[in-house]
């Protein structure tokens, strides 16, 4: 059903073999954006670069701070590559050069101190960590991952995507394993105003629903890695029939982009034990609200009745206080 997916694209090169230049607007707003933007920005395209650079790119991951002390013959080093190919990485990532991302993060590293107290949380679980490390780690990292999304979130393509589904005649949303939830939480919401919109998690249904879709409907599929083919499948049976594809994703170069029309991009970090599944669960719901909030708000008056009908028809539906126990 779906065509055969290569392996994820480096980054875009010029004529001379080199990356082509970032352009400097977009790559200083992400800069500027929050606390460890750089990092956020690396994990997302960490999947999409080739491998010596992604060696490079885990080392920024996971020590920021220890990246912005060393040279670039150190990196290179410590890397198991070489300096040419940490330029590359810089390129790459939006930046002219390694002493540009030097600079960077050793500021957002001062500036993520600042946030934390001078405190050093850690998202990653370890053996020897007791009870409260944990809640702090987890509770840290779910977060994080709400702030980092909100700061990177694309609101023109935002924008986009809130115009589409409120001209759309039908909306059909799929996810499945954890962004089943997120799927089936912005159908309800969705149908609560009433928009007709449906998720689907199964494989066969999505296909089958999607095979029914027609020009003036939108499909969005969520998908964290954004490489699920059950729901790449299923946005590329809408596209063939003429509905606009969403793509909800962590990695805005994975598979998924290869048949969506517009992409939204979460920030989530996965961690030991994959609390970062709940994490990624916060950051994709986060981006459902501002969604469903930008829906609703351009459709405010019909918005307004729906709740209110929709409030009175469950209103009863709670325990009354005299049928408490006493």
């Amino acid at each position: 059903m779906r065509k055969p997916i290569g392996p994820d694209r480096g980054p875009e090169r010029g004529n001379t073999g080199e990356p082509a230049a970032p352009r400097d607007d977009a790559a200083g707003r992400d800069r500027d954006a929050t606390p460890l933007s750089t990092v956020v920005r690396v994990r997302s395209l960490l999947p999409s670069l080739p491998p010596a650079e992604r060696r490079v790119a885990q080392r920024v991951i996971d020590d920021p701070e220890g990246v912005a002390n060393s040279t670039i013959t150190e990196l290179a080093q410590n890397c198991g590559t070489s300096e040419t190919t940490v330029i590359r990485f810089c390129r790459a990532i939006g930046f002219h050069g390694y002493p540009e991302l030097r600079l960077t993060l050793a500021t957002e590293a001062g500036r993520a101190q600042s946030a934390t107290g001078g405190r050093v949380i850690g998202s990653d679980i370890s053996p020897d960590d007791s009870l409260e490390q944990i809640v702090e780690k987890v509770t840290f990292a779910d977060a994080r991952a709400v702030e980092e999304t909100a700061s990177q979130l694309d609101i023109k393509m935002l924008e986009q995507v809130v115009d589409a589904v409120v001209n759309a005649n039908r909306v059909d949303v799929y996810g499945v394993g954890a962004s089943a939830f997120v799927a089936a939480d912005f159908q309800q919401k969705l149908h609560r105003i009433g928009r007709v919109c449906s998720a689907w998690a199964d494989a066969h249904i999505m296909l089958t629903s999607a095979a029914v879709l027609s020009p003036g409907d939108v499909a969005i599929g969520i998908s964290h890695t954004g490489a699920t083919v059950e729901t790449i499948d299923a946005l590329e049976v809408a596209k063939t029939r003429g509905a606009r594809t969403v793509g909800l994703t962590n990695f805005p170069k994975s598979p998924i982009a290869e048949v969506a029309d517009m992409i939204l991009t979460t920030a989530a970090r996965e961690t030991t034990f994959r609390s970062g599944a709940t994490a990624s669960r916060l950051a994709q719901l986060t981006v459902v609200d501002c969604l469903f909030v930008g829906v609703a708000q351009r459709t405010y008056g019909s918005t307004r009745k729906a709740l209110e009908a929709t409030y009175e028809a469950v209103r009863g539906r709670t325990v009354r206080p005299d049928r408490r126990r006493r």
